[in-house]
């Protein structure tokens, strides 16, 4: 018998996909169509509170309100959802993901009283270790230079470790995975991750993103109903991370100042620094708009198909804005 679920969830650390794979896991429970999807990049605390007490107007009756980068969130915001968490909406369930909240923060203690912290971190000096227990999860045993080698080759982001685990995995069968092995598959992949589809996106160049869409479409083991709506998450968190990037940028730091304060990778950063350099700042507001009408359509507010949504949001948000006007 499945648990009652709670009224907030507060996900915080590093590994990102098991944070995804938390979140997958409520969405599972609750229904896509009642999931709605919010960044703290352009979502305050009240935002966050107004769409938990917004009626359900598809699926069960309950409702999943996802709010991704919370460490933004400033004392205001904390204090709404905390005032909110007093009385929550009964039928409501409230996920806030982050990477550093510090469990002494009025926030995760406006959660822990509430609801329940989960905190899913991996230490950068153990990333190697959590590279061969990926795989060893995957029935792939590694040697531990192999390990450190993919971590070398692929940089520190989890999801782009895990995408690469997956494929080593799939290509070893079972079997064990050395030096030899990674370096003849890790920097090329017969598959496209995610982020073919962002850089795609971020380099402005609507055919390959179409392409990449299509692919992790036809790849992805869920229904293309359930595929889309990951899409739409996975776009709106890296739209909203380039406008953050792109402010930092205009107040004149570098590549490694902001990779610094953004506790990511240096090369992650200076890619993201390039594709805010590819689009104006009110294009980047009018993207996240877009994908925010793009959310409402793929939950029943539109009587076209979910892919076909997708595929018209990407090119609006992909093409340049003299193109979109000819």
């Amino acid at each position: 018998m499945a648990t009652e679920l709670k009224p907030v969830y507060l996900i915080v650390g590093g590994d990102r996909p098991k944070i995804q794979r938390a979140v997958r896991r409520l969405r599972d429970r609750i229904g896509d169509e009642s999931t709605e999807l919010l960044s703290a990049f352009d979502a305050s605390g009240e935002d966050a509170v107004a769409a938990c007490n917004s009626p359900v107007l598809f699926g069960s009756g309950q409702r999943l309100v996802v709010v991704a980068d919370v460490d933004r969130w400033k004392a205001a915001d904390a204090k709404a959802v905390a005032d909110y968490l007093g009385a929550p909406a009964p039928d409501t369930v409230l996920a806030l993901l982050g990477e550093e909240t510090k469990k002494s923060s009025a926030l995760a203690k406006a959660c822990a009283k509430a609801g329940e912290i989960l905190v899913y971190d991996i230490p950068k000096r153990r990333l190697a270790e959590w590279v061969a227990k990926q795989l060893a999860d995957r029935g792939v045993e590694a040697d531990a230079e192999a390990s450190r080698l993919l971590v070398e080759i692929v940089g520190e982001d989890p999801e782009e470790l895990a995408t690469e685990v997956d494929k080593l995995a799939t290509w070893a069968a079972g079997e064990k995975i050395g030096v030899s092995e990674v370096e003849a598959l890790a920097a090329g992949s017969a598959e496209i991750p995610g982020y073919e589809l962002t850089d795609a996106w971020g380099r402005r160049d609507i055919r390959a993103a179409l392409a990449a869409c299509q692919t992790l479409l036809e790849r992805s083991p869920d229904p293309v109903a359930r595929a889309v709506p990951g899409l739409v998450g996975l776009l709106v968190g890296h739209v909203g991370r380039v406008r953050s990037v792109q402010g930092l940028v205009e107040k004149g730091l570098g590549g490694r100042e902001i990779a610094t304060r953004l506790k990511r990778h240096p090369f992650y950063v200076e890619k993201l620094v390039t594709q805010a350099r590819n689009y104006g700042v009110d294009e980047l507001r009018d993207a996240v708009v877009r994908l925010a009408a793009l959310d409402h359509a793929v939950k029943g507010g539109s009587r076209l198909a979910v892919d076909l949504e997708l595929e018209r949001a990407l090119i609006a948000i992909t093409r340049a804005r003299d193109a979109a006007a000819a």
